[in-house]
C-alpha cells in the first residue's frame, strides 16, 4: 500500500498543474453504486473493499471517507497510512479539504467519476481560499494499476415484454411527453438502471447487476445508445433498429453531448430520423418544437466531464424522469416480484432445513427449535466442518435450482458471531470463520428486530408521505432502550434490476424527504441492532406499496398500506414474546400461516414437515 501511495504522489507532483490533493472516488462513469473489476480504483489504493467510500490522498496523508455500514470493515482493511474518516460523525471531505489544504491548492479527479452537484459542492467549499478543482485527462490510478482487469465484452440481452410489462416504445413515447412538458428537446441517461430500463436490455457488465456499461442520448425525435460494439449483436441491433435506437460507440457520448448541445445531434441520426412536425396557427406555420430549447440533466448522477460539455443557460437541471417511472413498477413487474420471492422463500426454507441437520449431525447444535447446549463431544469429533463461505454457496445452490434463476443481486452476508456487526459483511474464503453453533449467524435477512420491523411494516399513512418520516416507526423499540442502528431501514429494489433503487427510501437521511412513498412502489423493511465484537441481526422483508382501504380519508388524501412478499419463518426462539403486545402476536401469527400455505406447495415433505413445525403459532406463556 505505501508503494501505491509514494507512486501516486510522485504523479500528483509531475502533474500540470502540481497536484496538492487526489480524490479516488468509488464510482465509475456512470456514477455507479456498484462497479466492474476494473473500476475498483478506490479499493485498489486504499485496500477497503465496501461499497461506498471515497479516498483522499494529499502530499503526506491519505484518508477514507466511508458511512456507518462500513465503519467496523474499514477499521479492519486500511493500513496504517490510512486514516479513517466517518461519515456523519467526522468532517465532510469537502469540508476538510477546504479547512485543512493551503491557498490555492488543487485538488485533482477524474471528472468522470464524479457527479456534477458533487464537483460544484467541492468548488463552492473551495472558493474561500481560491482553491481549485482540477480535472484530470486521464485516470492518474490506472496509470500505476498495472494488472487493471480487462474489458470484458460481455453481450447485450433483450428483456422479453412478458418480464417487462412495458414496451420501449411505450416508455419512449412517454419520456418524449415529460421533455415537452419541461420544454426540453433531449435528455442525457447515464445511470447504468435507466439505461436498461428504458431499453429493456440487460446485460452482465456488473456482478450482481444485470445491466451494460451504456450510456443514452433521447431527443424528440431521436435516441441514442452508446455501448461496446462488441457488446451487440446482430439480433439485439435489429430489435434497436426496430425501436428506432441508433447504437453508437461508447466512446462517443462526449463528442455527441457537445451535439445535443448545440442542437446538432438530430441531424446525425441515420435511423428514421423524422423531421419536426409542423402545425399552422391562426395563419401562420410554426415548428411544434418552438421554444423547447433545453437539455434535460440531472446533475446527481451525470458526470462532471459530461456536464462540463453543456451550455448551462440551456440546461433543465432536474432529477431524471426515468427514477420515478422506474420505481413505480407495472402489474406485470409486480406480479414477477410477487412469483419471484415465493420461488426465493421456498430455497430459503430448503436451506433452513438443510442447515439445521448440518449443525445438530456435524456439531451437535440443539437445532432450530429446541433452546440447549451444544454437545462438546460430537462438535470436537468432527471431521467436517462447515464454514461463512460454504454454507452461503449451499445457500445459492437452492436459489439455483428455481424457476428463472439468473444470480444474486448482491454477495450474501453470512457471518458468524461477531462478523455480523459487520453490517455488510463480505466473508472470503481464505479468512471466513466456521459456523459455530453457540452463535448467532445472520445470513443477510437472518435473525430478530421484530418490534421496528412489525411496526413499518403495518403502518397506513396518508398520500404524500415520505421515507423519512416512516423512518422513526422502525427506530421507535430501539430508542426506548437507548439503541439505534446506523444504516438506513428500507430502499426500493429493481425489477431485475438493482438491489438499490431510488429515488425513494426509508432512512433517516434528509435525501428521503425528496420523494413520497407511492401506491406500486418496492421498498425493504429492514431494522437492525449490531454490537461491535459480539453479533450483528438485522431482519428484511421486501414490501409493495398499495393503496389502503380505511374506513375514513381525511382530507381527502388517500391512504396507503405495506404489502409483504417475502415469505420465510421468523426463528420462534430468538423471540422474546414477552415483548410483543396482542397486536404484534396476531401479525406473526398471521404471517407464518401465510407463510406455511404459500411455500408448502414448493417443498418435499420433509420441508413441509419443518415448516410447518418453524410457523407454529407463538403464544404468551
Amino acid at each position: 500500500m505505501a508503494e501505491i501511495l509514494s507512486s501516486l504522489r510522485s504523479l500528483m507532483a509531475a502533474h500540470s498543474p502540481p497536484l496538492d490533493a487526489l480524490v479516488v472516488p468509488s464510482e465509475d462513469y456512470h456514477q455507479s453504486e456498484y462497479v466492474s473489476a476494473r473500476d475498483t480504483r478506490r479499493e485498489f489504493v486504499s485496500g477497503f473493499t465496501g461499497s461506498a467510500g471515497l479516498a483522499l490522498i494529499t502530499k503526506d496523508e491519505a484518508r477514507l471517507w466511508t458511512d456507518g455500514r462500513y465503519f467496523l470493515q474499514a477499521e479492519q482493511q486500511l493500513s496504517n497510512e490510512w486514516t479513517l474518516m466517518r461519515m456523519a460523525e467526522d468532517p465532510a471531505v469537502d469540508v476538510w479539504m477546504a479547512e485543512n489544504l493551503p491557498e490555492e491548492a488543487a485538488v485533482g479527479v477524474n471528472p468522470w467519476c464524479i457527479s456534477a452537484d458533487t464537483a460544484h459542492r467541492w468548488e463552492s467549499a473551495f472558493a474561500k481560499k481560491k482553491q481549485k478543482l482540477v480535472q484530470t485527462a486521464t485516470d492518474i490510478v490506472d496509470e500505476i494499476w498495472k494488472n487493471r482487469p480487462a474489458d470484458e465484452a460481455n453481450p447485450v440481452v433483450v428483456q422479453p415484454l412478458e418480464f417487462t410489462g412495458c414496451s420501449v416504445a411505450e416508455k419512449l413515447h412517454d419520456l418524449r411527453g415529460k421533455l415537452k412538458a419541461s420544454k426540453a428537446r433531449g435528455i442525457i441517461i447515464t445511470t447504468l438502471d435507466q439505461v436498461a430500463w428504458l431499453f429493456n436490455i440487460r446485460g452482465s457488465d456488473v456482478p450482481y447487476c444485470p445491466v451494460v456499461h451504456a450510456f443514452a442520448l433521447v431527443t424528440l425525435n431521436s435516441a441514442f445508445l452508446y455501448v461496446d460494439r462488441r457488446k451487440v449483436s446482430s439480433e439485439v441491433n435489429s430489435y434497436m433498429e426496430e425501436n428506432a435506437i441508433e447504437v453508437r460507440d461508447y466512446t462517443a457520448v462526449s463528442s455527441d453531448v457537445a451535439l445535443l448541445a448545440s442542437d446538432q445531434l438530430d441531424s446525425t441520426s441515420t435511423i428514421n430520423r423524422k423531421p419536426k412536425a409542423e402545425t399552422v396557427r391562426n395563419g401562420t406555420t410554426e415548428a411544434e418544437g418552438a421554444g423547447v430549447d433545453l437539455v434535460w440533466v440531472d446533475s446527481s448522477s451525470c458526470s462532471y466531464a459530461l456536464y462540463s460539455k453543456l451550455n448551462l443557460e440551456k440546461v433543465f437541471q432536474q432529477q431524471s424522469p426515468l427514477a420515478l417511472a422506474k420505481a413505480l413498477k407495472n402489474p406485470v413487474e409486480l406480479d414477477g416480484l410477487r412469483k419471484s420471492h415465493i420461488r426465493d422463500g421456498a430455497a430459503v426454507v430448503q436451506y433452513l432445513v438443510w442447515l439445521d441437520k448440518q449443525m445438530q449431525d456435524i456439531y451437535g447444535a440443539s437445532g432450530y427449535f429446541l433452546e440447549g447446549e451444544t454437545d462438546k463431544k460430537k462438535k470436537d469429533l468432527r471431521t467436517t466442518k462447515l464454514t461463512e463461505v460454504t454454507v452461503s454457496d449451499k445457500l445459492e445452490s437452492f436459489r439455483a435450482s428455481k424457476e428463472h434463476f439468473r444470480g444474486l443481486s448482491f454477495p450474501t452476508i453470512s457471518s458468524v458471531g461477531p462478523n455480523a456487526a459487520i453490517i455488510h459483511y463480505g466473508p472470503q474464503p481464505e479468512t471466513c470463520a466456521e459456523v459455530d453453533p453457540d452463535k448467532i449467524y445472520l445470513f443477510d435477512s437472518g435473525a430478530q428486530v421484530l418490534k421496528g420491523h412489525i411496526g413499518l411494516g403495518n403502518a397506513r399513512f396518508p398520500n404524500g408521505t415520505n421515507g423519512h418520516t416512516l423512518d422513526i416507526l422502525a427506530r421507535i423499540p430501539l430508542w426506548k432502550s437507548g439503541l439505534d442502528y446506523r444504516h438506513g431501514t428500507g430502499h426500493g429494489i429493481g425489477s431485475f434490476l438493482f438491489v438499490h433503487e431510488g429515488p425513494h427510501l426509508i432512512s433517516f437521511r434528509p435525501s428521503a424527504r425528496n420523494v413520497p412513498i407511492q401506491a406500486s412502489m418496492t421498498v425493504t423493511d429492514e431494522p437492525g441492532y449490531y454490537e461491535d465484537g459480539n453479533f450483528g441481526i438485522r431482519l428484511e422483508n421486501v414490501l409493495v406499496v398499495n393503496e389502503a382501504d380505511t374506513k375514513f380519508n381525511f382530507g381527502d388524501k388517500g391512504y396507503l398500506e405495506f404489502e409483504h412478499i417475502t415469505w420465510a419463518p421468523y426463528q420462534r426462539k430468538l423471540i422474546d414474546v414477552s415483548l410483543l403486545v396482542p397486536e404484534e402476536i396476531e401479525w406473526l401469527n398471521t404471517y407464518h400461516s401465510r407463510c406455511s400455505e404459500i411455500l408448502a406447495p414448493y417443498l418435499n415433505e420433509n420441508e413441509r414437515s419443518w415448516l410447518s413445525k418453524a410457523t407454529e403459532p407463538v403464544t404468551v406463556a
